[in-house]
């Protein structure tokens, strides 16, 4: 519409364009509230995907380990391959726990982004529904990093580095001189 002088006048809401306007902004405003838990899904996703190859490396290890220990070394060696095999079993355990606890924090915030269009479009008062489902997704997400960070502990408590594999060749010989002798 064009007023005098071709300058455009505002267009008139009426009765029946109100509420259709409202509803468009409505459900921009919930678009825009469910960014952030988009945002927090990515992160979720992210620290599953690094949780996911822990895994892998901790079973191929441990695969390698089952096949060091079926061809049978020395009692020396059986010890030690069996202390490592306890430890990656640990570690599997642990790093399963992460992963569970991580994916329920994802399905959780995804059912806060649908509880919020839910909410939105029935006209239901969903609010403290979400928020107990954010806090869980919180307490989900804290569980998983807790054990992700003591499935790091177990790793590290683990490697253990022997004090002559850090000599040179020449160090080595001679420090078995010294026993043998």
């Amino acid at each position: 519409m064009t007023g005098p002088g071709g300058a455009a006048t505002p267009r008139r809401m009426d009765a029946d364009t109100l509420p259709l306007a409202t509803d468009a902004l409505t459900v921009a405003a919930v678009i825009q509230l469910s960014v952030a838990p988009v945002f927090l899904l990515a992160g979720v996703g992210a620290i599953l995907n690094v949780m996911t190859q822990r895994l892998a490396r901790v079973i191929d290890r441990a695969r390698k380990i089952e096949t060091l220990l079926e061809e049978g070394e020395g009692p020396e060696e059986t010890r030690r391959h069996r202390r490592e095999l306890a430890a990656l079993s640990r570690r599997m355990t642990l790093i399963n726990g992460a992963i569970g606890s991580s994916a329920a924090a994802a399905l959780a915030v995804c059912s806060v982004v649908a509880l919020l269009f839910v909410g939105d479009l029935l006209g239901l008062d969903l609010n403290v529904l979400i928020a107990i489902l954010f806090v869980a997704t919180m307490g989900l997400l804290m569980t998983g990093l807790t054990l992700l960070l003591l499935e790091i502990s177990v790793a590290m408590g683990s490697v253990r580095v022997r004090t002559e594999l850090l000599m040179d060749r020449q160090d080595r010989q001679d420090r078995r001189q010294g026993k043998e002798a």
